[in-house]
């Protein structure tokens, strides 16, 4: 396997957020399916589920999976990324672990980072 590093960015298609459980004095939880458009080392879309815990701060926790599907570092397939992250003043940040793959992608291993400000990039270390 060789190592490769995938700098990307994209744009959210769509966004449809809805709460799953909220009461009064505690956290907001929901549930956001997304649809990205992924463009540099990464040619692509995606399909995101999310899994949000709001704090009375308007920060949130989240966690989530991401299917990529396309080209990614010039090898063909999908890529499904574990997702464990924060929203803080208008920025959301993540780390990134690959879970699965499939095609040439499909023994990929690796980690990343996630940002969004609201601008979107990942950044990828792979082993292909």
């Amino acid at each position: 396997m060789s190592s490769i590093t995938i700098a990307a960015t994209f744009d959210v298609v769509s966004w449809d957020e809805e709460p799953f459980d909220a009461a009064a004095g505690v956290s907001k939880l929901t549930r956001a399916s997304v649809q990205k458009k992924y463009s540099g080392d990464v040619e692509g879309t995606s399909a995101t589920e999310w899994l949000m815990s709001y704090h009375s701060d308007a920060s949130a926790t989240f966690v989530g999976l991401e299917r990529i599907k396309g080209k990614i570092g010039g090898h063909q397939g999908t890529l499904v990324l574990q997702h464990v992250g924060e929203f803080r003043d208008g920025s959301a940040k993540a780390t990134l672990t690959v879970v699965g793959g499939t095609d040439e992608l499909g023994q990929v291993t690796g980690s990343g980072d996630f940002l969004a400000d609201p601008a979107g990039s990942i950044s990828l270390s792979l082993s292909v």
